[in-house]
C-alpha cells in the first residue's frame, strides 16, 4: 500500500510540479506508559515515524483544483499501526453558486469539544489516536450548493472504511482485542454499499447552525464473540445499517461560546436499544490578556448523555467535561488544554492534556498525555486501566 502511495505521489509531482503547491509534515512519536501492560501478548512504550505530504494545484481560472494528501506511519511495536491511507485525493470544480468535490476527502461536522457526534462522514482512524479526531479517507461524490439562505451538501458515498484498531501487541485495545480479519455487514452489499448524506449549515447574526442526515453503514461498530484462525476468542466488528438525524450549533457572544451537537439515531441491532438519543451541550468563556496582557484562558464545560446508558460503543452516558484553553498568543503559538471528562453516575473519570509549541520556522513539538482512573468493568474504557501514557511527537513542517 505503502509503495503505491509513493508512485502516486511521484507521478503527481512529475505531472504539476511546474503549477503545484507543496507542503506536508514528517515526525517522529514516542508513546510511553507508566505501567507494566495489562493482557497477555501487549508489549510496552512504542515509537513510530509518520509522513503526510501535501500536493495541491489550481487551474488559472481558479475554477478546478485538485488536493492529494497521502498518509503512512511506521510503528515498531504494533503491526496494525503500521498502516498507509489516503486522506484526500479530490478534484473540486466551482461553477457558480454549485462547487462539486469528487474523490478521496476528509469532511468535519461539528463543534463541541469532548466529543462530536454528529460527524459521520468519516471513518475514525482509531490507532492514530484515542481522542476520535483522526480520520480515514472518504471515496465521494459531494455537490454543494450555495445560497442566501444557507448550504446544502449532498453526499453519496460508494465505499466503505473498517475502522481501524490496535493490535494483539498493541495497547490501548480491548480484550478480546478487536480481529479485522473476519468482519460482519448488515448490508449484503459489505463495504459497497452505497450511503447517502444531507447537510444543511446557515449562520445568522451570531449564531451557526447544521442539520444533517445520514443513511448507510453505522462508522461504529458492535463487536461479536469469535474465534481467530489460532482459536483464540477475539471481538469481530459488526456493521449495522443505520439513519442518524443531526443538529449542530454554536453560538457566539462576545467571550462566550455556546455549544450543542444532538443526534436520534436508529437501526442499530444487538442487545442495546435501535434508537437512542444523544448530545453534547456546554459553553466556553475566554478570559482575554490574563496574563502579562497576552495570554487568553478559556473555561471549557460541557455535558454528554446517551440514553442507552453505558454500551461498548460510548462509555459517555452521562458525563460532564472540565477543561482549561491556554493560548499565549507568542510567534511559537504555544497552547495547551487541560481536561477531565467525570461520570456523574460512577467515580471514573478520564483526564488529559494536549499541548504544543513551535520550534523556530519549521518544527513543532506536541505533547498529549492521558490517565484512566476507577473505570467499571461494563465501560469500554476499562481496557485502559494500564494505559495511561505520555506521547511526545517532534514534526518538520515543509
Amino acid at each position: 500500500m505503502f509503495t503505491k502511495l509513493l508512485f502516486i505521489f511521484l507521478l503527481i509531482h512529475i505531472q504539476f510540479s511546474y503549477a503545484a503547491e507543496w507542503s506536508g509534515q514528517l515526525g517522529i512519536e514516542s508513546r510511553i506508559f507508566t505501567e507494566a501492560a495489562a493482557f497477555s501478548g501487549q508489549e510496552g512504550d512504542s515509537n513510530s515515524i509518520f509522513f503526510q505530504p501535501e500536493f495541491y494545484y489550481e487551474s488559472e481560472s481558479g475554477n478546478d483544483s485538485f488536493t492529494f494528501v497521502p498518509f503512512a506511519r511506521l510503528d515498531q511495536t504494533d503491526n496494525q499501526r503500521s498502516h498507509a491511507d489516503i486522506r484526500e485525493l479530490t478534484w473540486v470544480k466551482v461553477q457558480n453558486d454549485l462547487e462539486w468535490r469528487v474523490g478521496i476527502r476528509k469532511v468535519f461536522w461539528g463543534v463541541t469539544e469532548a466529543q462530536h457526534l454528529v460527524d459521520i462522514i468519516n471513518q475514525t482512524d482509531t490507532v492514530e489516536n484515542p481522542d476520535g479526531e483522526d480520520k480515514l479517507g472518504q471515496p465521494m461524490v459531494n455537490l454543494s450548493y450555495i445560497t442566501d439562505i444557507g448550504t446544502f451538501d449532498v453526499f453519496i458515498l460508494p465505499y466503505f472504511r473498517e475502522r481501524t484498531f490496535a493490535g494483539k501487541k498493541g495497547r490501548l485495545r480491548s480484550q478480546p482485542y478487536v480481529d479485522t480479519s473476519t468482519t460482519f455487514y448488515e448490508s449484503a452489499d459489505r463495504e459497497k454499499h452505497i450511503d447517502y448524506a444531507f447537510r444543511w449549515a446557515h449562520s445568522i447574526s451570531e449564531w451557526d447552525v447544521g442539520l444533517s442526515y445520514f443513511n448507510g453503514t453505522s462508522r461504529t461498530p458492535r463487536f461479536v464473540l469469535g474465534k481467530n484462525s489460532s482459536g483464540e476468542t477475539v471481538f469481530n466488528p459488526y456493521y449495522d445499517l443505520i439513519e442518524q438525524f443531526g443538529l449542530d450549533i454554536q453560538a457566539t457572544f462576545n467571550s462566550w461560546l455556546w455549544k450543542l451537537e444532538a443526534i436520534h439515531l436508529s437501526g442499530l441491532g444487538g442487545s442495546g436499544a435501535s434508537n437512542f438519543i444523544g448530545l453534547t451541550a456546554g459553553l466556553e468563556y475566554t478570559f482575554y490578556s490574563v496574563i502579562g496582557e497576552a495570554t487568553d484562558i478559556g473555561l471549557v464545560i460541557e455535558y454528554l448523555y446517551d440514553d442507552r446508558g453505558i454500551t461498548i460503543a460510548s462509555p459517555f452516558q452521562n458525563d460532564i467535561m472540565f477543561g482549561l484553553r491556554f493560548n499565549l498568543n507568542d510567534e511559537q503559538s504555544s497552547e495547551a488544554l487541560f481536561g477531565m471528562i467525570k461520570d456523574m453516575d460512577f467515580d471514573s473519570a478520564l483526564y488529559f492534556i494536549e499541548a504544543s509549541r513551535r520550534l523556530g520556522e519549521s518544527f513543532k513539538i506536541t505533547i498529549e498525555a492521558r490517565q484512566y482512573s476507577n473505570i467499571p468493568v461494563n465501560d469500554i474504557l476499562h481496557a485502559y486501566l494500564k494505559d495511561d501514557y505520555i506521547q511526545l511527537e517532534l514534526s518538520y513542517y515543509f
